[in-house]
């Protein structure tokens, strides 16, 4: 079995990250730091060991904001490399905080920059400068977020020179440290009205040389489309034109979602504002399916037009809900380019079985055929109750 991903934070990280800070800092009360920082550790889930942590480098670092971030800096390992595409590597090794070089790097650097965030919004450029060391080592793209929102002109004013640096760290935190709705991390309320301050930042990295810069710039255009799927749609009608392969590729990553929906100037943009010529029929494998097993999807189309389709073809499952109502998700299924008067049959094997993220629960599920954003063809299955072990 896996070991738990909150275990990336552990006894361990507290050992390495008190030896490196009393190595820079022969006063520092390791033994009161290690302490309160590994009190109860393996009860906590994730972020909260990240910020017990963080209460222990309040407790334990200097006072003066500019001496602790200077021995922060200090304990700090190199850079992490890039490779030849410009994604980190050797960070899976050493995600405790352990390196090969005496110091830091890895999830120990979540609590850091967390430190900064709580101890350093009253020195926003020594702040600033430290976060820049961090994100080299990890990410600072939750620590940055509070300055943002405190202090938004001086930090994008900031962020537009990052945007030239030479690290792929830095200038990927320009973009991720700025998402409107990043998972875990504060939400800039700001910014999910009015995205407008993060758009030439966007702009300046959407064709960055790093594919771990252009990445972030997908997901925070694909942010962006959640609130303002038509800002997006013209992004995307803007700057495809003029895209080579590797800003065509961020161009659809960042509009996924608004594909998957079937938004129409969206799919207008991508040339796949027509819904199908032809016809349509979706077939599933049974008419009953237990919670935690699978049920067969056999789509067939047919074209009747004179012409080549380019086709996006998706599938909405309507789960019941515990309340007797349904709700839609839309589920990738196939894209393709259907001959004039061709005949194609495509098939999937849709799992049953509970995520963290979705409760499934037994009735009649409906399933929508979706091509090119438009319902063409719809099946029905009875979800029935999980079958138990050996049943």
């Amino acid at each position: 079995m896996a070991e738990p991903f909150k275990n990336l934070i552990s006894t361990r990280t507290v050992d390495t990250a008190g030896r490196h800070l009393q190595r820079v800092w022969p006063r520092f009360n390791r033994a009161a730091f290690e302490q309160q920082a590994a009190s109860g550790l393996d009860a906590l889930e994730f972020k909260a060991r990240a910020m017990q942590l963080a209460d222990a480098l309040e407790a334990t670092l200097p006072d003066r904001f500019a001496h602790a971030a200077d021995l922060i800096e200090a304990s700090l390992a190199p850079p992490t490399a890039l490779d030849a595409e410009g994604e980190p590597v050797g960070l899976a090794n050493n995600e405790h905080g352990e390196t090969d070089e005496p110091g830091l790097r890895g999830w120990v650097v979540w609590s850091l920059a967390e430190f900064v965030a709580r101890r350093g919004m009253g020195d926003l450029p020594r702040a600033l400068a430290c976060l820049h060391a961090l994100t080299q080592r990890f990410s600072s793209e939750f620590a940055i977020r509070p300055f943002i929102q405190r202090h938004p002109d001086a930090v994008f004013a900031t962020l537009a020179q990052w945007v030239h640096d030479p690290s792929a760290h830095v200038r990927r935190l320009v973009s991720e440290g700025s998402r409107p709705r990043l998972p875990w991390g504060l939400r800039l309320q700001a910014l999910v009205a009015d995205p407008a301050p993060t758009l030439p930042l966007l702009r300046a990295l959407q064709d960055d040389p790093s594919a771990y810069v252009r990445r972030s710039v997908a997901n925070h255009l694909n942010d962006i489309a959640k609130d303002h799927p038509d800002l997006v749609a013209a992004w995307v009608q803007t700057h495809r034109p003029s895209a080579g392969a590797q800003r065509e590729a961020l161009l659809r990553h960042a509009s996924r979602g608004l594909i998957k929906q079937g938004h129409a100037p969206t799919l207008a943009a991508w040339g796949l504002a027509r819904g199908l010529e032809g016809e349509a029929r979706l077939q599933l494998s049974a008419h009953r399916a237990p919670i935690g097993g699978h049920i067969g999807l056999e789509v067939q189309l047919h074209s009747t037009a004179t012409r080549p389709q380019t086709l996006v073809v998706d599938y909405l499952v309507h789960h019941v809900r515990a309340n007797g109502g349904t709700s839609p998700k839309v589920f990738k299924g196939w894209k393709l380019v259907l001959a004039p008067g061709e005949r194609c049959t495509l098939s999937k094997r849709h799992s049953l079985r509970p995520v963290t993220t979705r409760t499934l629960y037994p009735g009649r599920h409906r399933i929508e055929l979706q091509v090119n954003g438009e319902v063409c063809a719809e099946a029905a299955f009875e979800l029935t109750a999980q079958e138990p072990e050996g049943g």
